[in-house]
């Protein structure tokens, strides 16, 4: 998943990506509300994380112009004050949640795995598609029950396929949402992950669970638990 921050406090943004990237996010950062327009306009997020409080282009009116240019990305908006009206403002500006400064990680981290799901149509924090269930909090995968070992981009790649199980993924699409935006890029490096991940959750060859449609990209092909369809 790749997340955009935009936080004028060089602190708390260093820590921010930090703890993102820890957790397997690619994500670019911004330091004031022009640059996270510019960013939240040129790039595929999944994620955004804005302060209000920022200098010059405030984070509401960044969130605004987002929203205008037709970013639908899920938003959730950090202020330093505990007062409704900021809160209200935010939200009808077009962000989705709201978290008060100082905040624990763990309710940060929480509720940005929320966003992202629910902007997928997901509302639990597993993801089970067949017999592969994917835990968004653990960031564990198994097939009928047995653990499986992923590396952190694999892990990835998974996980955006499943969220958008049933969806045709472009190649572009999925590097898109892997890497930040000055990563040297090679698109053979996404067929490689697929390769592997093929062998890994279907050892057998029974489940099929990702089919690559040619000059299309790739689908996640199991179907769905109804429970949370």
């Amino acid at each position: 998943m790749r997340a955009l921050i935009v936080e004028d406090e060089q602190g708390l943004r260093l820590q921010l990506v930090a703890q993102l990237q820890q957790r397997g996010f690619a994500v670019d950062a911004a330091s004031d509300g022009e640059e996270g327009v510019y960013f939240g306009s040129e790039y595929a997020f999944d994620i955004g994380i804005v302060d209000l409080g920022l200098p010059g282009l405030s984070g509401i009116e960044l969130i605004r112009r987002l929203r205008a240019a037709g970013k639908a990305f899920p938003i959730l908006i950090l202020t330093a004050h505990g007062r409704w009206q900021d809160k209200v403002e935010g939200l009808e500006a077009g962000a989705d949640d709201y978290l008060v400064k100082p905040f624990h990680n763990e309710e940060l981290l929480a509720r940005l795995n929320a966003l992202i799901r629910r902007a997928a149509g997901w509302s639990q924090a597993l993801v089970q598609c067949g017999p592969i269930a994917l835990d968004t909090t653990s960031q564990q995968v198994r097939v009928e029950g047995r653990a499986i070992e992923l590396t952190a981009f694999e892990y990835k790649a998974l996980e955006y396929l499943m969220l958008h199980a049933g969806q045709v993924v472009s190649k572009s699409e999925l590097t898109d949402h892997l890497y930040e935006q000055d990563f040297d890029r090679d698109s053979n490096v996404i067929e490689v992950f697929i390769g592997r991940l093929r062998r890994k959750l279907d050892a057998s060859k029974n489940l099929n669970p990702i089919e690559t449609l040619r000059g299309r990209g790739y689908r996640f092909a199991l179907e769905r638990n109804k429970s949370d369809a």
